[in-house]
């Protein structure tokens, strides 16, 4: 991934205000960009070795399984309260950059 800056396009109904650009952060370019490695952390002492959200035992995994269930970044705000919007685009761009590497 290039710059490891996660490029991710507009997220819609991102939270209850529909608040995307404050979800995606910063504009590069004309691109709503992130660089994942600041929140999120890998070490074999917590969760064994599995990705988590940096200072918490909350799995990348969890967060991608309930976007995937259809739950909204908002709905797990609610129900992870130490978690921010930064931190599950973060686990989006994780995810995106494995596949990017994949391919």
């Amino acid at each position: 991934m290039s710059g490891s800056i996660c490029r991710i396009g507009k997220f819609e109904d991102v939270s209850p205000e529909g608040d995307a650009e404050r979800f995606f952060g910063t504009k590069r370019n004309g691109q709503i960009g992130m660089n994942w490695h600041h929140r999120i952390s890998i070490d074999p002492n917590i969760c064994h070795g599995k990705p988590c959200i940096k200072g918490t035992r909350i799995m990348v995994s969890i967060i991608l399984d309930n976007l995937a269930d259809g739950i909204t970044p908002a709905e797990i705000l609610v129900d992870y309260p130490s978690l921010t919007l930064d931190d599950i685009q973060a686990a989006i761009c994780y995810e995106k950059s494995l596949k990017e590497r994949a391919s």
